[in-house]
């Protein structure tokens, strides 16, 4: 694979490259590039974060060493599953499943647990050099990044160590480039800016959508950042009526599509669409079937995202007609994960553990 090659594998599917130009040289000049992402071991995972998955398949196919760090401090400190240490370290073992399902496997991966960056010494050192050269009002503008307010910080001062952890890992691992949903973009852009003071290079940020949850958008919109608003629409686990489980069987897949924010003609914050155009039309030779009666147009299929949004805009698709198709597709590519869940004892014991799990954010 070439370097043009590496390039359209590693930005597809991605909203934001900081900086293409930056991308290009470390496949120039590295065969094999450093990648990361950090995740909280929060849960259940939904559809949402199979975005961020297929990504992390996309950089591993273009040569680059990838790191997923298993983020159980973090999680710990945003609250997740009632801060529940044990519960975070299960999640983590069933996202390591999730990702082998969807062709992802631990031999590919290097794994990192929060809890071993935590145990060196070097890594607080590196911390409190970040800290040096960043201020209270940066820090507290980045806990959106965790799904937080600013003046959250005022109560639960952890939650302001958050944003400065997020930097000190991508400093520790010695990153070439480091992956997230564009509601990570703060913790990014501070790494970037503080990179050289601290002696070390910028690492290329690569930021992926964010699915907008099933109800929809709510509130205003406007005058807010991209990453602030997709922080509050996103599709979440805490609120399981925003989002699709990859262990839901088929009927609750089509329930909740059927039931979901689909308003027609439009396709800004539209999860049905967002699905099509994040997921779907994401996997190589998919086409999206539309199956209607004769007397409503007949049966179509869609060959590519652009001849959707088309459709969709100019009222030549439905959007119950859309849901329909869209359920049925999804289904289709959830069947080989829920076959992986159903047929691996670990992770239906954890699944279930999950399920009864207490889920605060």
């Amino acid at each position: 694979m070439d370097v043009d090659e590496k390039v359209k594998l590693a930005t597809r599917n991605v909203l934001e490259v900081i900086t293409i130009e930056e991308l290009r040289k470390i496949f120039e000049d590295k065969e094999r590039p450093k990648g990361y992402l950090g995740f909280e071991p929060s849960g259940l995972v939904h559809v949402g974060w199979l975005v961020w998955m297929f990504k992390v398949r996309d950089l591993v196919n273009a040569g680059v060493d990838f790191y997923i760090l298993e983020a159980t401090w973090h999680a710990y400190i945003n609250d997740k599953l009632g801060g529940d240490i044990e519960m975070i370290r299960k999640a983590a073992r069933y996202t390591r499943i999730i990702l082998d399902a969807i062709g992802v496997p631990e031999t590919r991966i290097k794994y990192v647990d929060a809890e071993e960056l935590a145990s060196d010494k070097e890594y607080w050192g590196l911390l409190l050099k970040a800290a040096k050269h960043s201020s209270l009002a940066r820090v507290k503008r980045a806990l959106t990044i965790m799904g937080r307010k600013m003046d959250e910080g005022e109560t639960d001062f952890s939650k302001l160590i958050y944003p400065l952890m997020q930097v000190t890992d991508i400093f520790y691992l010695d990153l070439d480039i480091a992956l997230g949903g564009m509601d990570q973009r703060k913790a990014h852009m501070l790494t970037r800016d503080i990179a050289e003071k601290l002696g070390h290079r910028k690492p290329v940020a690569l930021h992926t959508p964010i699915i907008t949850g099933l109800q929809g958008p709510s509130g205003r919109m406007e005058s807010r950042e991209y990453d602030e608003i997709a922080s509050d629409v996103k599709m979440s686990k805490s609120k399981p009526e925003t989002a699709i489980f990859v262990h839901d069987p088929p009927e609750v897949v089509e329930e909740k599509i059927l039931k979901a924010y689909c308003p027609q003609r439009i396709t800004e914050l539209n999860p049905v669409i967002e699905l099509n155009k994040y997921l779907l039309f994401q996997q190589e030779g998919f086409k999206l079937v539309v199956e209607r009666p004769e007397k409503y147009g007949g049966t179509i299929v869609i060959e590519s995202y652009s001849d959707l949004e088309r459709m969709y805009v100019k009222g030549e698709i439905h959007p119950l007609d859309l849901k329909k198709a869209t359920a049925n597709a999804l289904n289709r590519l959830l069947d080989p994960i829920r076959r992986r869940i159903e047929s691996d004892p670990m992770a239906k014991e954890i699944l279930e553990e999950l399920l009864k799990a207490k889920v605060t954010r």
